[in-house]
């Protein structure tokens, strides 16, 4: 027994000796791999998220990266649920600057201002301008910013004997949306407008300087007219249709049933990736949004979209060296090449952009590409989370006859104004 005793004790320091030294051979080897966790919406949907991760992945081999998707309707509700119970996601995907301004507020984001000082702020056209805090810090950097035109489809047009739009008021829009409406077999609507406050409220403010933080909106009232207008003679989906059959922007353009469609610079990239795919075989074109009046100058709205490190990220130093890698001119170049505007942008991302195989290249096209002014959507505010809460509800109630326009406004600013202290 004493010998058993002995030969078991000898293999069992034996057996620790084998995996100290099989330990020490792993940890050597380099094989381990860094886990960055990132947020995202629509994964499949959206194709940047995937070219900027397999770009960062090609250059640091000894990182892998895991996408946290989320459906884009609930991304900030689940996201903000996730943070409230300390979860360690390294990196936080901020949709818009509310989206932004409504996790800073909670101390949630990591302070990056020492980084984006000395980036080259020309590069960024003023969109590192919209994420400084009341207290001049920076909690996240931009790689994409989006503005607003109009996609439209050139072979409804050809078909109906009427020339492209160009610098259209929104009661040309109008008029020309009910010209190409066709009803006769599957339906063909003149244009497609998205269920989105900022649809109609946002440019409403972009074009008017009027201000959504502000309280008032009166601003809002021929915008309202139009879009109204256009549900109650059938040149455009009705909101209700819309939104209790959750018809999306992609399907309704791609699926040729809508003619003409405001939507952000965003919707590029997935569109082009559809007609590669052979998903869809629109005839792509664009041109500057519909404008309140015809001046010569076109006037739209956008925002960045940005990376932010969570707060509570464990590998913080891994986080920040991919953020600077998808926000500088390494990751615009990514994007650039796969029809996404990105936030650092120099001719040199332009050119690349317009040679994108697909990518409408016309002068009608490229002047879409460089409206006169880009308004935020959204300014940077702790109020603009419930603000845009407010406005959208309210929105809803107009839309679908609930409320009238001078009701639906006079709600907003009762509403607001007791929000906003």
């Amino acid at each position: 027994m004493k010998k058993s005793m002995v030969s078991i004790v000898v293999c069992f320091l034996m057996m620790l000796t084998l995996t100290a030294c099989g330990s020490t051979d792993q940890a050597s080897s380099g094989d381990e791999k860094t886990k960055l966790t990132i947020t995202v919406w629509n994964y499949d949907m959206i194709p940047e998220f995937e070219a900027l991760f397999s770009a960062y992945e090609e250059q640091n081999p000894n990182v892998t990266i895991e996408p946290i998707d989320i459906a884009a309707d609930n991304y900030d509700e689940k996201l903000t649920t996730m943070l409230a119970s300390g979860d360690t996601t390294d990196i936080l995907t901020m949709k818009n600057v509310t989206s932004y301004a409504n996790f800073a507020s909670r101390g949630q984001l990591k302070d990056m201002t020492s980084y984006v000082e000395g980036l080259d702020q020309d590069a960024y056209e003023g969109a590192l301008d919209y994420l400084k805090t009341d207290e001049g810090k920076y909690l996240a950097v931009p790689y994409r910013t989006d503005f607003w035109v109009l996609y439209y489809n050139k072979d409804i047009f050809d078909e109906a004997g009427i020339d492209y739009p160009e610098n259209l008021t929104w009661e040309e829009y109008h008029a020309l949306a009910k010209q190409l409406s066709d009803s006769s077999s599957d339906q063909v609507f003149g244009a497609y407008q998205h269920t989105w406050r900022s649809t109609l409220q946002a440019f409403a403010a972009a074009q008017t300087g009027g201000d959504l933080l502000s309280g008032n909106y009166e601003f809002m009232k021929p915008y309202y007219e139009t879009i109204l207008g256009m549900q109650a003679d059938g040149s455009i989906l009705d909101w209700g249709t819309a939104s209790s059959t959750g018809t999306t922007y992609a399907s309704q353009f791609e699926n040729g049933q809508a003619a003409m469609m405001p939507m952000g610079t965003w919707y590029m990239a997935a569109i082009l990736r559809a007609e590669e795919d052979g998903n869809t075989d629109v005839n792509l074109g664009i041109t500057s949004a519909p404008q309140l009046t015809n001046d010569g100058e076109t006037t739209t709205f956008g925002s960045p979209t940005t990376f932010a490190v969570n707060q509570h990220s464990k590998q913080t130093e891994e986080a920040e060296k991919f953020i600077e890698f998808a926000t500088g001119e390494a990751g615009a170049k990514v994007l650039a090449k796969i029809g996404i505007v990105p936030a650092y942008r120099t001719q040199e991302m332009n050119d690349l952009y317009f040679h994108v195989d697909g990518m409408p290249t016309d002068e009608i096209s490229q002047a879409a590409f460089t409206p006169n002014h880009v308004v935020i959507e959204m300014p940077m505010d702790e109020n603009s989370s419930s603000v845009d809460l407010i406005l959208t509800e309210e929105h809803e109630l107009i839309m679908i006859g609930d409320t009238s326009i001078d009701e639906g406004i006079k709600n907003m600013e009762k509403r607001v104004a007791g929000e906003v202290k």
